[in-house]
């Protein structure tokens, strides 16, 4: 088939990577000026696979689709040019003594939720340090063994690289679309289909905050900001993705190549794109801090916001028609759950024809 597909970002290079290796032609349209992926709300997230940990505020089907998809990322990532980090060594949920009743409930919501194999296991201090010498501070710890962490930076070139033969049309935003046909500012491209993954960017100019607020269409979408800081902190060890149970942020930390922890907080409920506040850098670095002793000494080598696609209910979405693959709301779960996603979206377009 010949498959036009709007938006560069996580889903659409996922989907380029799998339709080539599948032998159809595929075209690509993005309004970034090339393929290095910065400004995709993909690029800036930290890539944690916590399926577990987001049953905090997600359904079990987000939590099926995170487990399908750590097994399929074991399959992709291995197939992908260059080197791309996948660790799958589960994940940690800390607390501090006066958090202690935040903490189990959040615990026990998990524990309600998840199934016996999934769910936290209370470790020890000992048991801690034994796991992560360097985490210092928190009186309460949990593993949450069947969860991982991959290098976005990586993983997005990487797919890039794999469908490096398909049709990239940088600074080439897709202004319309419609079943078979994508619209540029000057010219309409047919095709056999179209898939639409352009996350905040499939929103319809003439959006309306109320219609929004009335409907989960994949067009009505919202932003939801998050922040990160990457930290270089040589001789700090982090094995596996922590989270900090804070009664203001779910601050995290993730470790990745090159002696750097990225450190952020999930969600905060804004459209606003610019750089991080003074209260975020001081409220985020000293929660990793209050955690690791450790990255007194780091240096900030980065910080970042973006906006990650939502919709009302929190909850992805696939709108599928004759011509026309709508995916999107991915919110803070895009790693998590795109290649279950990408493959239910197939496999829906395949059994169709």
């Amino acid at each position: 088939m010949n498959i036009g597909i709007a938006g560069a970002g996580l889903l659409g290079r996922l989907l380029a990577c799998l339709l080539t290796q599948q032998g159809h032609q595929v075209s690509i349209f993005d309004p970034a000026s090339g393929p290095d992926g910065r400004g995709a709300a993909g690029w800036t997230a930290a890539g944690m696979l916590s399926p577990t940990a987001e049953l905090e505020c997600a359904d079990l089907n987000v939590f099926q689709y995170g487990l399908r998809s750590l097994a399929r990322w074991a399959q992709i990532i291995p197939s992908l040019p260059g080197s791309v980090s996948l660790t799958q060594a589960g994940s940690l949920l800390l607390a501090h003594r006066q958090d202690s009743g935040m903490a189990q409930r959040t615990i026990g919501l998990l524990k309600h939720k998840a199934p016996p194999e999934h769910a936290p296991q209370s470790l020890s201090l000992e048991q801690l340090s034994q796991l992560e010498p360097d985490i210092h501070g928190p009186t309460q710890a949990w593993l949450l063994p069947n969860e991982g962490h991959l290098h976005t930076v990586e993983a997005m070139d990487g797919l890039y690289q794999a469908a490096v033969a398909a049709d990239w049309h940088w600074n080439r935003p897709v202004t319309t679309l419609e079943p078979y046909t994508l619209n540029t500012a000057d010219q309409a491209y047919r095709y056999d289909h179209v898939f639409d993954v352009r996350g905040l960017g499939a929103r319809p100019a003439s959006a309306s905050s109320s219609a929004q607020a009335n409907t989960v269409s994949c067009q009505n979408v919202r932003g939801v900001r998050g922040e990160i800081f990457w930290l270089h902190a040589p001789g700090v060890s982090l094995l596996r993705p922590a989270r900090l149970m804070h009664p203001r942020h779910r601050v995290y930390m993730v470790p990745r190549t090159g002696n750097i922890i990225v450190v952020g907080a999930s969600e905060i409920e804004s459209e606003d794109r610019s750089p991080v506040s003074l209260r975020s850098t001081v409220e985020l670095l000293a929660a990793a801090h209050s955690v690791m002793p450790g990255l007194a000494e780091a240096r900030v080598v980065h910080s970042e916001t973006n906006l990650r696609p939502a919709l009302i209910d929190n909850l992805p979405r696939i709108e599928h028609e004759p011509g026309l693959t709508r995916i999107n709301g991915l919110f803070r779960h895009g790693w998590l759950i795109a290649p279950a996603l990408v493959d239910d979206a197939l496999e829906q377009l395949f059994s169709n024809l």
